[in-house]
């Protein structure tokens, strides 16, 4: 059986159920997912021009940084964006009235990126939990365009219940928001990765083998961020544009729901950040 399923449980806790058992999901896009990818493409051609994902040829390292900086930042804090991510996370079974999110984050892996040692952390393997987020978070991802396997990421399922030799104990929630949110919304900072430390692996070891997956445009991605997974080089002359949030019902989590924390050290909560579920913010 293929290790990402395409079809999901009847029932919405059973789908939680089976992510924080380690299943991994990539179900049809949905009229929400649709919405949310067409207005994330329609603000990269208002940025980038009619072919963003060769906008890395035409534009400066510099030039582009400084755009990507500003679309990523309008998704990820708007109203807007923020109500059609609710959206999403509903039609696959996070009830908007029961689910805290951390906003979407829109994700850039340029051709050749992964040779400039300022972008070496977005190809560090990991965990999400690693970074402050409780057993019971949800990733949720959808890609801009169609991708092949070799355009998106890998997921190493034996070391789903098996620990990783990792720095995640530097990772300190408080102090990584300390300084605003340039680095909780991801690469506002140009030095960020110089000035700042990621959790990563320590040491070699074998992790077993890497499954990958393709994907169609605006196809939602669910998995538990207790995965250890690892975005791949893009290779194939242009970038690589997706969204990804993160989402935890609530009352599971208080319940001491979620996948197993089998190496995950960090400090702090970015729970308390999170949007609040709809009625409990003003939504």
């Amino acid at each position: 059986m293929s290790f990402v399923v395409r079809t999901r449980p009847r029932e919405d806790a059973e789908l939680r159920r089976a992510l924080y058992d380690g299943t991994v999901f990539l179900l049809p896009a949905t009229d929400a997912s649709r919405a949310l990818v067409d207005l994330a493409r329609a603000r990269l051609h208002d940025e980038l021009g009619d072919d963003p994902r060769g906008a890395h040829a035409r534009m400066t390292d510099e030039e582009l940084f400084t755009r990507i900086g500003r679309l990523r930042r309008e998704l990820y804090l708007e109203a807007h964006a923020q109500t059609l991510l609710r959206d999403m996370a509903a039609s696959v079974g996070f009830d908007r009235r029961e689910t805290a999110f951390d906003p979407a984050r829109l994700r850039v892996i340029a051709h050749g990126a992964s040779e400039n040692p300022r972008a070496a952390p977005v190809y560090y393997a990991h965990r999400d939990t690693w970074y402050a987020h409780p057993p019971s978070v949800v990733t949720i991802w959808t890609a801009l365009d169609d991708l092949a396997a070799d355009e998106t990421f890998v997921f190493y399922p034996e070391r789903f219940r098996a620990p990783v030799a990792n720095d995640s104990e530097i990772f300190d929630y408080d102090a990584w928001v300390a300084r605003g949110w340039s680095l909780k919304i991801g690469w506002q900072d140009r030095e960020a990765s110089t000035k700042a430390r990621y959790p990563q692996v320590v040491g070699a070891e074998d992790y077993g083998p890497a499954v990958g997956f393709s994907c169609r445009r605006g196809e939602i991605l669910l998995f538990a961020g207790a995965h250890f997974h690892r975005t791949l080089p893009q290779t194939r002359g242009r970038t690589r544009f997706s969204l990804d949030a993160r989402l935890v019902h609530l009352a599971e989590h208080a319940l001491g729901l979620g996948a197993p924390n089998v190496d995950g050290r960090s400090r702090g909560s970015a729970l308390a950040d999170y949007v609040q579920p709809e009625g409990d913010d003003g939504g």
